[in-house]
């Protein structure tokens, strides 16, 4: 069971170089008990490329998703103020 949820939706854009870009993340667990690391990413407004990692403890995929969090904060993704659907 996953002690908290743990999602993110950020953004990159940069008009000058036509770059609008997301990537979203979320840990969820899955029907055998693993957590699984949900990670999205493409250009904004199309449905993107999907990778899911399996952990068999949440702390793994919590290490994860903070190492691939501090990554893209340095590549300038920042949040946006509503998650989209």
């Amino acid at each position: 069971m996953i002690s908290q949820p743990y999602r993110l939706y950020v953004e990159r854009s940069d008009p000058a170089r036509n770059m609008a870009r997301y990537y979203a993340m979320s840990i969820e667990p899955n029907l055998f008990g693993d957590i699984c690391l949900l990670r999205k990413w493409g250009r904004i407004g199309t449905r993107g490329q999907m990778m899911v990692h399996h952990f068999r403890r949440e702390e793994e995929a919590v290490r994860l998703f903070l190492d691939v969090l501090r990554r893209k904060r340095k590549r300038g993704y920042r949040p946006r103020a509503s998650m989209p659907i």
